[in-house]
């Protein structure tokens, strides 16, 4: 294996590149977190019932967004690829059929949500709660179809390296999500008060907003002209959207592992008390929020990955993988700072309990223990999904995330009765072994040049000539 000897004006372009592409998607995942916390934020205004319902049923939510957001995750990779080979004009044929996936996609879950209640059953939701849990998912569901048609839009744009309109609209849905909440949550302009409902509701149609105005763009801005996205009328063609899911679907198996991994966790240690469920929440929130750093700039990595396959350039998979990867170690060596040097600090802007914030803030320092392995596995992740490589990594993060992080946590925790901690040690062990894995994984793809296989052919039938 050739050691990797990087050129210095190359390095600096690549950082530059990648930094550009990255930050609009940074923030855009920022809005995302963002909605979450206003749901919250209205609801515990309206009253603890109501805070629970949206809760629980938000976390059942979650769950079809990652399925959702999963699958069309190859659309990035694909378009970039194509865009990288100089073949935009048949970036619109790729376009048509991920739609066509997206309706799909997004109808399966719009039932799976409104018919959730064995996983009700199985969290164990107190009935006083259920009623209103159920009219939250009953409402939110009809979102399913637009989140998913709105993340094709996404995953055309950022795969064009057009970046900027996701954080337009995610913003934009999240402006629109405080005064429509606020009306149906609480009851204003004469509408009774709806209480979770009114949350669900609230969610699907600024859902439905942002999916519109995304389309209304795409069609009418002149960064989208000559990719012939609504040419003509196509049905479904099996073998691309097969393509499609071969690599989206192990993509959602991957993110329902490592969410599913996170949600045990949250169970187990609800056990333990609710102080200790008070700490891992409020350690939880901090981790997920730094981790909106390296998420957006996996999602670049694999955009300038693909445009390097598009090329056929295997020097530039390689420069565009691990300058990305090393520029996420360096906005890791931030958080994990943050986290080991200020515990106590951070813990006391969520809360005032001493018992809470002690506990929370030994969290919290595990939480920074984990930030290098977390950046890393979610860095090579993405490069990996520029690659369009993602059934190995998704047997990986299995592996790490259930067969080891789980198991030793659990041991840890409740044989060796460190509790939280003994969980979140878990993590770091799982996360760690999964950084390792899939760091090896690119490393191996980029110098054997695997990905030369995953390499945009010529299209099946003859395509419009590309416009002078």
């Amino acid at each position: 294996m050739k050691p990797f000897r990087p050129e210095r004006a190359r390095v600096r372009h690549e950082i530059g590149a990648t930094v550009r592409l990255a930050i609009p998607l940074v923030l855009a995942q920022l809005a995302a977190v963002g909605s979450n916390v206003i749901d919250a934020v209205l609801s515990g205004h309206v009253g603890a019932h109501v805070l629970g319902a949206v809760a629980v049923g938000a976390s059942i939510w979650s769950l079809a967004i990652v399925c959702g957001i999963g699958v069309m995750m190859a659309v990035p990779p694909s378009v970039a690829q194509l865009d990288g080979a100089g073949r935009r004009f048949d970036v619109g044929g790729v376009f048509r059929q991920a739609l066509w996936l997206a309706l799909v996609v997004g109808v399966l879950l719009w039932f799976a949500v409104r018919h959730a209640g064995p996983l009700i059953d199985l969290i164990g939701v107190t009935p006083s709660l259920r009623h209103d849990v159920e009219r939250f998912l009953a409402a939110i569901s009809w979102g399913a179809p637009a989140l998913t048609c709105y993340f094709a839009l996404r995953g055309l744009s950022e795969g064009l390296s057009l970046a900027r309109p996701s954080m337009m609209f995610s913003f934009g849905g999240l402006a629109l999500l405080v005064p429509l909440g606020y009306v149906l949550m609480f009851g204003k302009l004469g509408i009774p008060p709806q209480g979770a409902h009114g949350c669900g509701i609230a969610t699907a149609t600024v859902l439905w907003l942002e999916m519109t105005g995304f389309a209304v763009y795409v069609l009418k801005h002149r960064n989208y002209r000559g990719l012939n996205l609504l040419e003509r009328f196509e049905w479904p063609h099996w073998r691309r959207i097969s393509a499609l899911l071969h690599v989206g679907a192990p993509m959602a198996v991957t993110l329902l592992a490592e969410g599913g991994l996170f949600v045990a966790t949250a169970l187990i240690i609800s056990t333990l008390g609710e102080d200790v469920i008070a700490s891992h929440q409020v350690a939880l929130n901090v981790a997920a929020l730094f981790f909106m750093i390296p998420l957006g700039l996996a999602m670049a990595i694999t955009v300038r990955v693909g445009n390097a396959v598009g090329r056929g350039d295997a020097s530039g998979v390689r420069y565009a993988g691990f300058c990305g990867i090393a520029l996420t170690l360096a906005t890791q060596l931030v958080s994990a700072t943050l986290m080991l040097t200020l515990p106590h600090f951070i813990a006391t802007l969520y809360t005032h309990d001493r018992r809470v914030i002690a506990l929370a803030a030994q969290l919290i320092v595990l939480a920074g223990l984990f930030q290098f392995s977390d950046g890393i596995q979610v860095a090579a992740n993405g490069a990996l999904r520029g690659l369009k490589d993602t059934r190995v990594p998704m047997a990986i993060t299995l592996f790490a995330y259930w067969g080891v992080g789980m198991p030793v946590g659990w041991w840890l925790g409740f044989h060796c009765g460190l509790g939280a901690r003994g969980m979140w040690m878990g993590l770091i062990a799982g996360l760690s072994v999964a950084a390792a894995m899939l760091f090896t994984r690119f490393w191996r793809s980029a110098w054997r040049e695997r990905w030369r296989r995953h390499m945009p052919v010529a299209p099946e039938a003859p395509t419009q000539a590309a416009p002078a």
